[in-house]
């Protein structure tokens, strides 16, 4: 099965409502290390694109993921939207050139939001950032043989991943400020990745079931 526009719309508004009841706990998270909105902008942002892309005649793939990019940068803002925009504009050119998106596809589209990510944030696994579940559950959907396998090893790497960094020191963004007072807390970026596959693993299974 592959992903074509009507697909990768659906899946991001399925990103957009989990995001959304999932705002509160995320600013909590992110009281205990910034300023505590960094659910309440990432929900807007994903809303958002989910408006933008209702409103294209007729997207493309390409045009979907170059909307979502464009209003993750403009909603959030700041540091948050610079590099969450960097996973989706790093991906685009993956999605390019493709009428719908196959497991491999999405591979692709997925590593190359990754380096975009640890580029923009000059991060790495150990920094308590969004990387510490982001590279996990990219790493885990290459190994799977299929949307289904993969989708729900993401899901489960990148909250294992977002889990671990509850015990890390941050090294990178407005947390390293704390020093050793950020351990104990979840990175909300971490959090918020984890959310993220999860929808998508939720939606997957979904359309399986109604296919």
């Amino acid at each position: 099965m592959r992903i074509g526009p009507a697909e990768l719309a659906a899946m991001l508004e399925a990103i957009a409502r989990r995001i959304s009841a999932e705002r509160e706990a995320l600013n909590r998270l992110d009281a205990a290390l910034g300023d505590g909105d960094h659910g309440t902008s990432v929900s807007a942002a994903f809303s958002a694109a989910v408006d933008d892309i209702a409103a294209l005649n007729q997207p493309s793939a390409s045009d979907i993921w170059l909307a979502a990019a464009k209003a993750v940068m403009n909603r959030m803002g700041g540091a948050s939207g610079a590099i969450f925009g960097s996973f989706f504009l790093k991906g685009l050119p993956a999605v390019r050139g493709h009428d719908s998106l196959s497991k491999s596809d999405m591979e692709a589209v997925l590593k190359a939001g990754l380096q975009g990510v640890k580029a923009r944030g000059k991060t790495e696994v150990g920094d308590k950032t969004m990387v510490d579940a982001l590279a996990p559950a990219v790493a885990d959907f290459a190994k799977a043989g299929d949307y289904a396998e993969g989708w729900r090893g993401t899901a489960a790497a990148a909250r294992i991943g977002a889990d671990s960094t509850r015990t890390l020191t941050a090294r990178r963004g407005r947390a390293r400020y704390l020093g050793e007072r950020a351990i104990g807390h979840i990175d909300p970026g971490a959090a918020t990745v984890a959310t993220i596959f999860e929808a998508i693993d939720a939606w997957w299974e979904e359309l399986i079931r109604s296919n």
